[in-house]
């Protein structure tokens, strides 16, 4: 459920700072530089997440929030909103925080679509944004007023069995059940009008 993002073996980390290791190789030096980066995005998760159950938990608390912290309302707001659009088990590890935020106000196919489409192309936040933007201007992307959610209720063991076949061709779960209901309206036979 997501990788380590301890910095032990590198050195040292405190609030105050970083101390590399003695000797570190220019590898270890470089993956002490992805870990930090994954602690940045995690921290945003971590504290949407502890805020949101905060609230949850003891009602608004964003001036206890704002004093341990030492962050904004505004910024604490956003960690939380973005935090609620996306269960943990949508949260991609190859992507930031910030990534996730720019498609937050999508619905969750269209969330789960652009953040594929940033993996797949390695973009940077600045590159995601530039591309929904551009998707925007010529109409290619749907916002959230437009797109319906649908649900529906199967077993258990039905649901792990869609899981599997959508990882297998590496796409979300929403995406592939569109897919293949989309597959089906193709095959199946015109009706005639009642």
């Amino acid at each position: 459920m997501g990788e380590d993002v301890s910095l032990v073996k590198y050195g040292s980390a405190t609030a105050r700072g970083f101390r590399a290791r003695r000797g570190l190789t220019f590898d270890e030096w470089m993956s002490a530089g992805r870990q930090i980066a994954r602690i940045s995005t995690a921290s945003a998760w971590w504290i949407g997440d502890w805020l949101s159950y905060g609230e949850c938990a003891y009602g608004s608390r964003y001036r206890i929030a704002i004093d341990l912290t030492s962050f904004d309302y505004k910024t604490l707001r956003n960690y939380v909103w973005v935090a609620r659009r996306f269960e943990l088990s949508r949260r991609r590890d190859s992507l930031s925080f910030q990534h996730h935020a720019e498609v937050a106000a999508l619905a969750e196919p269209e969330q789960d679509l652009w953040l594929s489409r940033a993996e797949r192309g390695r973009w940077s936040r600045n590159e995601l944004r530039r591309q929904l933007a551009h998707a925007r201007e010529t109409g290619d992307v749907a916002v959230a007023e437009h797109v319906i959610v649908v649900r529906i209720r199967v077993p258990r063991e039905r649901e792990l069995q869609w899981r599997e076949a959508a990882e297998a061709s590496a796409q979300p779960l929403g995406l592939w059940i569109a897919a293949a209901a989309d597959a089906l309206v193709r095959t199946s036979e015109p009706r005639a009008p009642r």
